[in-house]
């Protein structure tokens, strides 16, 4: 599959069946080329500094405002309430969520949508949702769109192919992607599929500034890749439906043809995927040839515990994760609360509190996430069920500090 390189680069692509779609010099001629209707999306205000705005061009077979009124749709377990549960400042987990049985019943991407916790709300434009999905079957004549914020998408099981109006992305577990607020998509599934997401109201996702790490490093603006344009020209007899979600809530429309049909388009507001692979923890000297038996490695292990103003919400692609190995497991969760002490569980404190020190590789065929924030989440009340103890809460396995108080 065809990518673009690069991190909020001004792009432009065409479908090579129509050469030529885009316009030359314009944004918005007379006539398009074909007789394509050109839109505007924007995810931006019109007179934000050049740096900060963001908007793409898209030229269509029809356009998108030809669809009947919106109505008021089944929300499931999709929710912006955080007032459903009483507080819970405990450190919390969760075993891995279950993926629905098909011969039981057929869910897709927008059925399966279970909200974890968030702070905040669509409507100020500020705040974050955590959801998870859980599916087993692909989006049928049917496309997601969410009017409230962008959606950052992790994969744990099964991979996913994602169809936007700017085209098609193949995204597997390891690697993440970003659809922006007000891009359609439709998401087709292969199996069991499972994964979550990091819903932002206020803001788009922006790569750090690297300070003293130096000129690269981290995630690499190259390494993100970027659809090219592909389109449909489908009737839809029998209706299309598409899924809006505004101020929290779930909305449906009806429209006779596949919202897919960009033929070309250029910008800068763009879905984007990246594989984690790629990242780079420390700088550029991590992807320098190492000859064994070197390589990047620990030589003191992480004993330490912190309890800080962030709120930390966990998740597990593949592996073990040494700090919390037991209830922590692909496909699960947890949430360690603003200023709630947390840490290395006591297994694996005692572990390398009497390991030899010495060079080890860490964390070889795991990859864990954190979605950090400094809003102070809650958890909703579908969720809040299937919490699990933390091993954190069972002091009684640490032993007291041997300090004598002289008198």
């Amino acid at each position: 599959m065809a990518y673009m390189s690069g991190f909020g680069n001004e792009f432009s692509s065409e479908d090579p069946r129509c050469p030529g779609a885009l316009p030359e010099g314009q944004n918005s001629p007379q006539v398009c080329p074909y007789g394509l209707y050109a839109e505007q999306l924007s995810g931006s205000a019109f007179t934000c500094p050049r740096p900060a705005n963001k908007r793409s061009w898209l030229y269509r077979i029809l356009p998108s405002v030809k669809h009947k009124p919106f109505i008021a749709a089944p929300c499931g377990d999709l929710t912006e309430n955080w007032n459903e549960v009483e507080p819970d400042p405990n450190q919390l987990r969760w075993l891995p969520f279950s993926i629905p049985t098909p011969t039981k019943k057929k869910v897709d991407f927008a059925t399966g949508l279970h909200t974890i916790c968030g702070a905040g709300d669509a409507k100020s434009r500020n705040g974050i949702g955590v959801h998870i999905y859980t599916c087993n079957a692909s989006m049928v004549d049917m496309c997601f769109n969410n009017s409230d914020g962008d959606f950052l998408i992790v994969p744990q099981q099964g991979e996913i192919l994602i169809t936007t109006e700017f085209g098609k992305m193949l995204v597997e577990p390891n690697e993440i992607c970003v659809i922006q607020q007000g891009m359609r998509f439709s998401v087709d599934v292969f199996g069991a599929t499972r994964g979550y997401i990091l819903e932002v109201y206020g803001a788009h996702f922006e790569l750090p500034d690297l300070g003293p790490i130096g000129g690269n490093g981290l995630a690499n603006p190259r390494d993100f890749q970027c659809p090219v344009a592909w389109y449909e020209d489908r009737h839809v007899a029998a209706g299309y439906t598409i899924i809006n979600k505004y101020q929290g809530k779930l909305f449906a429309c009806q429209q006779d043809f596949s919202p897919f049909n960009v033929v070309a388009w250029h910008g800068n507001y763009t879905p984007y995927k990246y594989n984690l692979t790629n990242f780079m923890v420390i700088n550029l000297a991590f992807y320098f040839p190492l000859q064994p038996p070197a390589w990047p490695a620990l030589e003191l292990p992480l004993l330490f515990a912190l309890g800080n103003c962030m709120s930390e919400f966990m998740g597990l692609i593949k592996g073990h994760y040494e700090a919390k190995e037991e209830g922590f497991q692909p496909g699960g969760a947890s949430l360690h609360s603003i200023m709630t002490p947390h840490g290395p569980d006591v297994d694996c404190f005692e572990k390398n509190s009497r390991a030899e020190l010495k060079p080890e590789r860490v964390a070889e065929g795991t990859m864990a996430f954190m979605f950090e924030s400094s809003f102070s989440m809650a958890v909703t009340k579908s969720c809040a069920a299937g919490i699990q103890v933390n091993r954190l809460q069972r002091p009684r396995r640490y032993f007291r500090a041997a300090i004598t108080t002289k008198e």
